[in-house]
């Protein structure tokens, strides 16, 4: 039978190399390794379920029989590998045996791998009999598992945002906010990988019906592939959830004030990266004492404290008159961007810049 490359063939080769050409790439940055080849083995795994696709719509299954079986799609190592690139980015390393959440996905490897090496009789007649089977049980394992990881994961970031803000100044840049919204786009997948695992189970729909899902597959791979690699490099902190020592009581609100004080009679604001354990050093202090001092003494976070000394840098300079930017003014102030910036002025005046410049000078 003859191969015939048409848009389909196309559309998901061009896919799959952009694919494979970033997670290749990622493996060299030193910065974030464990996250970066965690992904690139997950961007491997996506373009391989894309691959019996590529050369089915081709033709390439009709032509050689004996590709029944190819271990290509391992579908079950998707969403575990989605949750450990998470953890990896976040802590900078996998959790404790890991390697567990990689069983079912073995699993299936091996299943297929088995099923492959058979000799063309058995593994047509074992075709017959286990494929369906097998695609109902790896459909319902790979939908429950973007819906456990997904959430997992979830978690996980919005738990790491909620400790960077207690000890970072510069924590929207660690946000991973693509990262959160490429989990959202695997929820988003969650229902229509479903639909046609269901769909496809009661009535099969065949190559050309399934296009729709491996478009979606595809552009979810796409999308992560792209930001994970623009994110490659970006040192994310790792924090130490290391449950702190008791501290004895003391005056925290005078203790909070009086640092407070200090903070902004010594600038030390201005610094874009400052974190919580430089500015306790600045103040000869620990960061679980500084840490009290604000939360309990000025009832406010890190974050927050130090984007709001930060903001009234920027209208003190406004009410003085100064024409220069806005964005100027803020990242001479230690904003390292405009979106955090206009968040953390609005916050604390209730207005943003450019309306409080127009109140305090009007034309």
């Amino acid at each position: 039978m003859d191969l015939s490359f048409g848009w389909r063939t196309a559309v998901l080769t061009v896919a799959i190399v952009q694919i494979l050409a970033i997670a290749i790439a990622l493996t060299r940055p030193i910065v974030n390794r464990r996250a970066n080849r965690t992904l690139a083995l997950l961007l491997l795994v996506l373009a391989g379920i894309l691959m019996p696709w590529t050369i089915g719509f081709a033709g390439f299954y009709d032509r050689w029989r004996w590709l029944t079986f190819a271990p290509f799609a391992i579908t079950l190592a998707v969403a575990p590998l989605l949750w450990l690139y998470a953890s990896a980015l976040v802590d900078r390393r996998w959790p404790p045996r890991a390697w567990r959440h990689l069983l079912p996905a073995a699993a299936q490897f091996l299943f297929l791998a088995a099923g492959f090496v058979l000799p063309m009789p058995l593994k047509e007649a074992w075709a017959d009999r286990a494929m369906s089977t097998y695609g109902v049980i790896a459909g319902i394992g790979t939908v429950a598992g973007l819906a456990w990881y997904g959430l997992a994961s979830l978690r996980l970031l919005r738990r790491y945002r909620t400790s960077l803000a207690g000890q970072r100044s510069d924590d929207t840049r660690f946000a991973a906010a693509w990262l959160s919204r490429a989990i959202g786009a695997a929820l988003v997948l969650l229902p229509i990988w479903a639909i046609y695992a269901v769909w496809d189970a009661v009535a099969p729909l065949g190559y050309r019906n399934l296009m729709g899902l491996y478009l979606a597959i595809a552009a979810f791979a796409l999308y992560l592939a792209v930001e994970g690699w623009r994110h490659a490099a970006l040192p994310f902190p790792a924090l130490d959830d290391t449950p702190a020592e008791p501290i004895p009581t003391r005056d925290w609100a005078a203790l909070g004030e009086e640092w407070a004080a200090r903070v902004r009679e010594e600038g030390w604001t201005r610094d874009p990266d400052l974190s919580l354990a430089t500015m306790a050093r600045h103040l000869g202090t620990n960061t679980s004492y500084l840490s009290r001092a604000l939360n309990e003494g000025l009832g406010t976070g890190f974050s927050a404290f130090v984007n709001a000394i930060r903001s009234e840098t920027v209208a003190g300079a406004l009410r003085g008159g100064d024409r220069r930017p806005v964005l100027d003014l803020a990242l001479e102030a230690g904003f390292a961007s405009k979106a955090s910036f206009n968040r953390a002025f609005q916050a604390r005046f209730g207005q943003s810049p450019t309306a409080y410049r127009r109140v305090s000078h009007p034309e």
